[in-house]
């Protein structure tokens, strides 16, 4: 058990966020059987949906060196600024990137398009980004995370 303590104590800040991002993308796979009864096993390793894994391991790891070092050391300074980054990139870019692939996958399904005639192979993947409310889901259970951890 005293082994286990010390690894614990010595790897907390990349265990905790991983714990959570596992858990949070495992919630995903097991909330999609539930509501569509097919197992989507891609989505332990998937992007997007509710809550947000990125924002959750971002805000858990931030969260976790205000408690240790202060929330006036460098590192929180660096840590919080790239959390931030993540949950705007989350909630922007990767956001509106998944509204754009779902917009040309309809124009590519559609039969009375011009473009409907070329070959397209691939189907874009429209689960890229979060709204701001997974964002803010995932933030929150991030933050509660670093905190009890």
């Amino acid at each position: 058990m005293d082994k286990f303590i010390e690894f614990y104590f010595d790897y907390r800040y990349l265990m905790i966020p991983f714990i959570t991002w596992f858990g949070i993308q495992l919630f995903k796979v097991i909330w999609e059987f539930t509501t569509t009864k097919k197992l989507n096993i891609k989505r332990l390793w998937g992007s997007g949906g509710m809550p947000s894994a990125h924002s959750a391991v971002a805000a858990s790891i931030t969260t976790m060196i205000g408690r240790s070092q202060g929330i006036t050391s460098p590192i929180f300074a660096i840590s919080f600024a790239f959390t931030m980054v993540v949950l705007y990139d989350a909630c922007g870019v990767r956001y509106e990137t998944g509204k754009q692939a779902h917009v040309l996958n309809e124009i590519m399904s559609n039969p009375d398009f011009e473009l409907s005639k070329l070959n397209f192979n691939v189907k874009l993947e429209e689960l890229v980004g979060h709204t701001p409310v997974q964002v803010f889901v995932g933030a929150l259970i991030g933050v509660i995370v670093g905190l009890i951890f």
